[in-house]
């Protein structure tokens, strides 16, 4: 939980002709595919006039959506960022994509971001991706409003959905306004706090709505939500309680006052509905935002760390006085140079600064500054604690490095990226396309963490790994359209894993005598199993001297190193421990090179006897079939090898959450569409490493026999 800032504008005193932090909200707009965050985010942009450049936002192509990729397929890939004023308050805003695929930008985004505002759908409810952006909100700690949209179609239901945001994802939402109307019928809402109508025309311009009473027959519903939200927020101080327990209602600003406190504090979440499409609603979701959602000296500082990543106890205070402390939280590449998106926590940085990246030890000098607005800019001068900015041209920055003062070195809180599940070999068609290939390739590592590049040792082939299919899909499309490289690409791998399942004692020893001085190492050792997600582990258990200390550390790098390659297959081995019980040394032949390459051997030796077996990754899936169909799509899940964790119904059909190997979910979208006309969809996401059924393991074992075979020849 965040605690409050004392007093934000008591910070802002002393800040003399510095910006006002107060007046700032740097928020991120997330939601699931399709639940239309980015269409929100192009009405946001268009009430807010753009700063000085309205009129500039076109019909039916979305600012912030600028890939030819997003356009093409209708989805959110990149963060973008966008920068507007509502009210003489600045918005930074980032609209973030839904697709599972790309939730890595939805955490960056999260993590630099104070407030957020969840997006929903009225009739699809909380799907899939919301829970996951849910839950990264809740792990950063980000106060949120909720956004039910799309309330003019068909199957919409605001109370549905308000009752989803409880059961699904364990929230308290905090009704602030009621729909007047549903479906095609919805005309406008009510606010609950003023007991006022917002009813607009069928022009589909926003600033076409007119205030009024509460219809009639929607008193007595108006009343009870009202009531409610009065006595939850009152909860948020013992005064005002006491007051109201008396008979007292307090006045507006006294409940917005609570309200703001309890959403910072993470008690609720005010709730809000709307068309954004239709241009209804829209508005006071941008009150909320100011009104609810905190300013960046009301959230927790940023705790900064040692080079190791160990808390050093101290915080980047929001404070433009402070030494100067931003993240860089994503880099993107255009045809000016690398552009590297960077939170300022605290201090003030200038064009012409020099500033220090505490990850490389090195120092860049800031050349120019930008604010975006999706992929447009504008040159700024200066920039302060608080402020979202994009610095062009810094040579060796990425995702999560911290920049700061040279003279005042810290480090912030780093980000944490999951492992690719996913990968596939790409070779360049010809020399000429070779070069361009690495230079796009860097550039596109630089730009996505959860995007990883390396050259297989063996083969020589390039491997990218990524997310899931639709991931790696994208970037073979961004190498090919704004790249211009062309490429072959191979048929997608899974990265399998292995493991053991039995402890062993063993003794190896190397030795080796050639004329001049010899190598000699003796270990003994215990290679016993760990629980999952456990990683590796050594430990050294020796007495007496037998193995001196200054060899044990090249003991453990040789066991390390080794674990790169599994016994059974070549994959990654998981989940074990090596404890160095005893062994022997030559006084003149030892060293540390021998007792290395006496645990390499070591490893070779022993892991083929502690029952290794393959792992392979388990995938969450969450599946959206018609009724009609849902038998057959079961049953289809079956066939993959996928369990059954739950069914549940939904409007206009049934969710299945189901897991499932990724080896048997290749190419699924298009046998799901097939079974449903269409009409189904699904997610899915990395969950869990799990042992292979004995037929898999076989299978996949032969094919790692026969890429060796294939070397060899």
């Amino acid at each position: 939980m965040r605690p409050r800032a004392a007093s934000a504008a008591s910070t802002q005193k002393h800040l003399t002709g510095m910006k006002d932090l107060t007046k700032y909200r740097n928020i991120g707009i997330f939601a699931h595919v399709d639940a239309g965050k980015t269409t929100t985010t192009e009405r946001i942009l268009k009430l807010t006039g753009r700063i000085h450049k309205m009129g500039e936002v076109h019909d039916g192509a979305a600012t912030t959506d600028f890939m030819e990729q997003e356009q093409e397929r209708g989805i959110t890939i990149q963060s973008a960022a966008t920068t507007c004023f509502w009210k003489d308050y600045q918005f930074n805003v980032i609209d973030t994509p839904g697709h599972v695929d790309f939730t890595i930008e939805v955490y960056r985004s999260l993590k630099v971001l104070d407030g957020g505002v969840g997006v929903f759908c009225a009739s699809g409810g909380v799907e899939p991706q919301s829970e996951t952006n849910w839950r990264y909100a809740d792990d950063s700690g980000v106060a949120r409003i909720i956004y039910v949209n799309k309330m003019d179609r068909i199957g919409a239901n605001f109370y549905r959905v308000v009752d989803q945001v409880k059961s699904i994802l364990g929230a308290k939402p905090l009704v602030m306004v009621l729909p007047i109307g549903e479906e095609t019928g919805f005309i406008g809402i009510v606010d609950l706090l003023t007991r006022q109508s917002y009813i607009w025309d069928d022009t589909g311009k926003p600033e076409n709505f007119s205030i009024g009473e509460i219809p009639a027959g929607m008193e007595d519903k108006v009343e009870q939500f009202r009531a409610d939200l009065i006595e939850t927020a009152v909860e948020m101080d013992d005064e005002v309680m006491g007051k109201y327990l008396d008979g007292h209602e307090p006045d507006i600003d006294t409940i917005k006052r609570c309200i703001r406190r309890g959403t910072i504090d993470l008690k609720f979440f005010p709730t809000y509905c709307g068309s954004a499409f239709k241009n209804k609603g829209v508005q006071n979701v941008l009150d909320a935002v100011i009104d609810y959602l905190p300013c960046p000296t009301e959230v927790k500082p940023q705790p900064e760390v040692d080079l190791e990543g160990n808390p050093t106890g101290e915080f980047a205070i929001v404070d433009a006085s402070k030494p100067f402390r931003g993240l860089a939280f994503k880099i993107m590449d255009d045809k000016y140079g690398a552009l590297t998106f960077t939170r300022i926590y605290s201090g003030t940085i200038k064009k012409g600064m020099t500033v220090l990246n505490t990850f490389t030890g090195k120092t860049e000098r800031v050349s120019r500054m930008v604010e975006m607005h999706a992929n447009d800019r504008t040159e700024i001068e200066s920039a302060q604690a608080g402020d979202i900015i994009a610095i062009i041209g810094l040579k060796n920055v990425h995702t999560g490095h911290t920049l700061c003062d040279k003279n005042h070195p810290a480090t912030l809180e780093p980000m944490v990226f999951p492992d690719p599940v996913i990968s596939i070999a790409v070779a360049s068609k010809d020399k000429a396309n070779a070069e361009k290939l690495s230079v796009a390739i860097g550039k596109m590592v630089q730009e996505d963490p959860s995007f990883r590049v390396e050259t297989d040792e063996e083969t020589n082939e390039l491997i990218l790994k990524g997310m899931g299919e639709l991931h790696l899909d994208i970037k073979i499309d961004i190498l090919k359209r704004t790249h211009k490289v062309e490429v072959e690409v191979g048929a997608p791998q899974v990265a399998y894993r292995e493991t053991i399942t039995k402890a062993v004692a063993d003794s190896y020893t190397h030795k080796k005598q050639s004329g001049g001085s010899g190598q000699y190492a003796k270990i003994d050792y215990i290679i016993e199993p760990l629980e999952a997600n456990s990683g590796f582990v050594f430990e050294s258990a020796v007495v007496g001297g037998n193995v001196p200390k200054e060899y044990i550390p090249a003991v453990e790098k040789g066991f390390k190193t080794s674990i790169r390659k599994g016994p059974l297959a070549g994959y990654p081995c998981l989940d074990f421990k090596v404890t160095l019980k005893d062994g022997g040394f030559h006084a003149v032949d030892s060293s540390s090179i021998a007792f290395e390459i006496a645990a390499k051997a070591a490893y070779r030796q022993t892991m083929q006897k502690c029952a290794p077996q393959i792992l392979e990754p388990i995938m969450k899936i969450d599946v959206f079939t018609p009724e009609a169909q849902v038998g057959d799509v079961i049953g289809d899940l079956n066939r993959r090898r996928g369990m059954i964790k739950e069914q549940m119904s939904t409007h206009g059909g049934i969710r299945v959450k189901v897991e499932a190997p990724l080896s048997a979910m290749f190419g699924y979208i298009g046998d799901l569409r097939t079974m449903t006309s269409g009409r189904g969809q699904f997610s899915m996401e990395f969950s869990h490493y799990a042992p292979c059924p004995r037929n898999i393991a076989e299978e996949v074992i032969a094919k790692a026999k026969e890429r060796e075979e294939a070397l060899r020849k």
